[in-house]
């Protein structure tokens, strides 16, 4: 059989076949004396259970491997570990199908958000702080909780967020809230000075609506130093960042 005949016969390409004789999986047969490669029957036997493995989900690497022992051994610890990987990979697929099912629920009923998909536990406080307000700081207020979400370690993330929700359990929380980002909106000139006293202002009134647990993420040195910082502050204008800065040494004084 040429090549082309004997990949029709085992329903792969000749390509394939080149391949598995690059790689060493398929031995070179001999060729005639025009040059052209002459497979036989066992040559057909052998690619066929090359095919049937990659079919199970092996690498070729694992291929060769089974195909190197004759006795079967490796063959049997091979599908093992394929068998332990196939069940993790079902479990991860069930996970990521039941959120699926979550987001299309919301995305149906108009309640994703532009931020989304986000964790069940942000979408959570997202709707407990209602309808976004016309405010560049409360759309970049989301983008930053959305970016932790995704970051951040479930159970660390699952603190923070819950010391976020507590804030809207104040009847007044989302009025309160609305008006910090109108306060740090009006710092969003580069030219406004950091001595402004708008810019303590607004920090006092964020900092009034921090929840005190807020504490033990930030740290009671203050945030930590490193580039995500810097990218973080790097975001805001002179004012807005000093605002922060305010924001966070009142919260530390004030849980002293």
């Amino acid at each position: 059989m040429r090549i082309g005949e004997i990949a029709a016969l085992v329903g792969i390409t000749p390509r394939a076949v080149r391949h598995y004789h690059h790689l060493g999986l398929l031995p070179e047969p001999v060729r005639r004396a025009n040059g052209y490669r002459e497979y036989g029957i066992r040559d057909a036997v052998l690619l066929a259970r090359i095919r049937r493995l990659a079919e199970l989900g092996l690498g070729l690497d694992e291929v060769r491997d089974v195909l190197a022992d004759d006795e079967g051994r490796e063959l049997v610890e091979v599908l093992e570990e394929l068998d332990a990987d196939l069940g993790r990979q079902e479990t991860e697929i069930r996970e990521r199908r039941a959120r699926l099912a979550e987001l299309l629920g919301e995305a149906r009923a108009g309640r994703l958000t532009a931020e989304g998909p986000v964790s069940p536990e942000l979408a959570g406080l997202f709707a407990g702080l209602g309808e976004v307000p016309d405010s560049p700081m409360a759309a970049k207020d989301r983008e930053i909780l959305a970016l932790l979400d995704t970051v951040t370690p479930d159970e660390d993330r699952s603190r923070l967020i819950g010391a976020m929700r507590s804030m809207t359990e104040d009847p007044k929380a989302v009025a309160r809230a609305h008006d910090v980002y109108t306060r740090l909106d009006a710092l969003a000139d580069e030219d406004t000075d950091i001595d402004d006293p708008r810019v303590a202002e607004a920090g006092q009134a964020l900092a009034d609506i921090l929840p005190d647990s807020l504490v033990a993420d930030i740290g009671e040195q203050g945030l930590p130093q490193g580039r995500l910082t810097e990218a973080f502050f790097g975001d805001f204008s002179p004012a807005q960042a000093a605002a922060l800065h305010h924001a966070f040494r009142v919260l530390r004084e004030r849980t002293r």
